[in-house]
């Protein structure tokens, strides 16, 4: 089984890139993380390109169609998720309703150097990932003060938080082997 995981934060020393490491860290036996790392390089999202999409944006529904699964990692910016992954969730929304992201099992976390993890940010993630056609799961991971969260290895300081991400990590792969609800 392979999940996709795709950071809404386009710097390098991301927390939400580290949240992903350590998520893939925690991922049962048969179960990969990918990393997705071609947020920078998706165009604008333009109506007019839908019917021939540019090779960035199909290589970014190849990505998708290659999984099983989404993780999104997404910060918060001004009190909502970043626009290049909003952008991206917009590409791959098209065609609605028939498109790459329709029943695809999909779980979102975040992090934020402030005290409540980017849940604003995660709630926007979650609704337009919905509206885009979506099987998103309810569970969420806040992991606030980021800058401290993260032990030297990569994985999470916190043992709750790490027991709530492997938790949150087999409800993602348990909706992969759900039936899908017409």
């Amino acid at each position: 089984m392979r999940i996709l995981g795709i950071s809404g934060s386009l710097r390098r020393g991301s927390h939400n890139r580290k949240l992903l490491r350590a998520a893939g860290a925690l991922l049962p036996p048969g179960v990969e993380l990918v990393e997705w790392e071609g947020l920078a390089g998706l165009p604008a999202f333009d109506e007019d390109l839908e019917a021939t999409p540019p090779a960035a944006v199909l290589d970014f529904f190849e990505a998708i169609n290659l999984t099983d699964a989404i993780l999104i990692a997404t910060p918060e910016y001004n009190a909502s998720l970043p626009g290049a992954l909003k952008n991206a969730i917009d590409w791959a929304s098209r065609p609605f309703p028939e498109n790459v992201l329709r029943h695809k099992p999909t779980a979102v976390v975040g992090a934020s150097t402030g005290l409540f993890g980017a849940v604003w940010a995660q709630a926007e993630v979650r609704k337009t990932m919905k509206a885009s056609g979506a099987h998103v799961i309810e569970s969420e991971l806040p992991v606030g003060m980021a800058d401290y969260a993260f032990a030297d290895e990569g994985g999470l300081q916190d043992p709750e938080l790490t027991q709530r991400l492997k938790d949150l990590l087999a409800d993602l792969v348990r909706e992969v082997t759900a039936p899908v609800e017409a």
